[in-house]
């Protein structure tokens, strides 16, 4: 291309002759000045026509790369708007919360007679030291559950600042917290109104000092009925797990007297279902978390697109998809953005780990 338009002598004949003082000159007749002149006019216009050429090409060259990029971005936004759209309908539902204790068979024992749970199951892995036992009110494969784990020679743990209490719902309140004490159990708070509501709450402490808050309500499928953690920033969290969970916010409550928020996150009515419940008390950032509370377990359909979602959110993935050695089961685990950790499980591989 750059030969084609090199200028040259011969190329500045003329077809007629110029004229200068009424002489006619043929062009090689031309006086040096005046005849490199003309060729300087000549390579300037050359010179003009390649940098026209030049941005003529870059500014092709950029429209192609922004509409290729265009595409890439559209296919891209797409490509997220299926995933968290499939999140919406993935069949999802809270498992099991998991946290530590120093005794096992004294917990057992608080749950079982204080506040009526059945011991669903009871696993010993001595080789990794520790034991687990499922505590609930009807079979894992349709309630939420507790798994407890003890680790050989730990008999004390740190509960922290952000983990709150969790809930059970009771017909009667005075009678469970008579009950409760009959057996020698831990009332903080006695039966009563909650503070800006009606409902009627107690709250009690069992031996490793988990807190738990009995709510009085009607008969119900699903008695263990709450989590509560402590958050920094609650428009955060909701949608964080609206996005990344898929979870819905069933309710928002603001206190301004008691300085706090709460919001109700869940798959499906309170009445009906667990939910959690993200606490935010005015001017608190940041909580201790301690070693004592370890996660909720969250089952799906799918542990891979679960991570593909969190990730898009902005959710940090602690372990990748992929089925857990020895038993095949496929999990993936993350953080929420207060760093609260969640497990997502297979849905049909928790089936099969209980069979």
């Amino acid at each position: 291309m750059a030969s084609s338009i090199r200028p040259s002598l011969s190329s500045f004949r003329f077809s007629t002759a110029s004229r200068l003082g009424g002489v006619s000159l043929s062009p090689l007749h031309l006086p040096r000045r005046l005849l490199f002149s003309h060729l300087g006019s000549a390579v300037s216009n050359s010179q003009c026509f390649g940098l026209r050429a030049s941005r003529l090409l870059r500014a092709e060259s950029n429209r192609v790369r922004m509409q290729q990029g265009g595409v890439v971005q559209a296919s891209t936004s797409a490509t997220q708007e299926n995933v968290l759209e499939w999140v919406k309908q993935d069949k999802r539902r809270m498992l099991h919360v998991v946290y530590r204790v120093g005794d096992l068979d004294r917990t057992i024992k608080f749950y079982t007679e204080c506040l009526g749970m059945k011991l669903l199951r009871k696993r010993d892995i001595p080789e990794e030291r520790y034991t687990n036992a499922f505590l609930g009110y009807g079979p894992e494969d349709n309630h939420f559950v507790i798994e407890l784990t003890y680790n050989y020679g730990v008999d004390k743990y740190d509960i922290g600042t952000g983990f709150g209490h969790f809930g059970i719902a009771v017909e009667d309140v005075s009678k469970t917290v008579e009950l409760i004490k009959a057996k020698g159990g831990k009332v903080t708070r006695e039966p009563g109104p909650v503070k800006g509501g009606s409902t009627v709450i107690a709250f009690i402490e069992d031996p490793d000092g988990y807190k738990f808050e009995l709510l009085e309500r009607g008969p119900t499928p699903e008695p263990l009925c709450q989590v509560m953690l402590r958050v920094g920033d609650l428009d955060r969290s909701i949608n964080f797990y609206e996005k990344a969970f898929g979870m819905e916010l069933l309710r928002k409550r603001d206190n301004p007297e008691y300085k706090y928020t709460i919001a109700m996150m869940g798959y499906g009515p309170e009445d009906k279902n667990v939910v959690l419940e993200l606490t935010y008390n005015y001017g608190v950032t940041d909580y201790e978390k301690g070693n004592a509370y370890a996660q909720i377990a969250i089952g799906t359909d799918d542990v891979y697109k679960t991570a593909e979602a969190i990730k898009l959110v902005g959710g940090k993935i602690t372990r990748e998809p992929g089925p857990l050695p020895g038993i095949n089961t496929k999990i993936t685990a993350c953080l929420d953005p207060d760093g609260w950790k969640t497990v997502f499980v297979d849905n049909i591989d928790f089936l099969k780990e209980l069979e």
